[in-house]
């Protein structure tokens, strides 16, 4: 069983009378434990084929398939409730709560998952998480006394609390240094192999390349 595809997948966009083609018959499969990176020009397409494959917004033809599941004939909360359980997503800024510890972002997921966890449960994933990316620290730190790295960090700990089968990292390093990017994509490529997660990634470092075990191009609505 092919554990995610996107199959002869498009998306066209309308405005009044003029319809643009954003992408043109994607074919695309997904390895378990692997990274995969999506590279390409801006207006390539990149972002928009990420957000279709997580679900996020709707192709207007095609397949997408999830574990044997054709997501692309599922009804809105049908999809809602596989990304909350077993998608993690990692954006460009943290997006964390301005309000909430560290602690309380990882709870939060939890909760927003769905998962049934015993009562001493939460804390010990919490910590176990925390461990993983080195923020164990921090757990009692709000964000804004964070670095950039370490925000970035408490993200994707966030993005992997409730053990996802599919990351979904979109310019995940985009607004860090040089020495922040190397770590933070050592950290998601150290998870993808001792989580058994698949990545998939949009990237325009190409520095960020070496850590990927397949490279996709995109230009003009393709894949190559």
């Amino acid at each position: 069983m092919t554990f995610f595809s996107m199959n002869e997948v498009t998306k066209t966009f309308t405005n009044g009378e003029v319809k643009e083609e954003i992408l043109k018959g994607i074919n695309l499969t997904l390895r378990e434990g692997e990274i995969t990176a999506l590279v390409g020009a801006s207006g390539s397409g990149k972002s928009t084929l990420l957000t279709i494959a997580a679900g996020l917004q709707s192709a207007t033809e095609g397949q997408i398939v999830f574990e044997g599941e054709n997501m692309s004939i599922l009804s809105q909360e049908q999809i809602r409730k596989i990304r909350a359980r077993k998608f993690g997503f990692v954006f460009q800024f943290a997006h964390l709560v301005p309000f909430l510890t560290v602690e309380e972002q990882l709870m939060l997921m939890l909760d927003v998952s769905g998962i049934k966890l015993k009562k001493n449960e939460p804390k010990k994933e919490i910590e176990r998480v925390l461990k993983l990316v080195e923020m164990e620290h921090k757990r009692n730190a709000y964000p804004a006394s964070l670095s950039g790295g370490e925000k970035q960090r408490v993200a994707i700990a966030r993005a992997i609390i409730h053990k996802p089968k599919i990351l979904f990292a979109d310019e995940p390093t985009a607004s860090l240094d040089s020495k922040r990017s190397k770590d933070v994509m050592s950290l998601i490529s150290s998870l993808t192999k001792t989580l058994n997660i698949t990545t998939l990634m949009v990237t325009h470092d190409l520095e960020m390349l070496a850590y990927a075990d397949h490279i996709i191009n995109m230009n003009d609505g393709l894949v190559s």
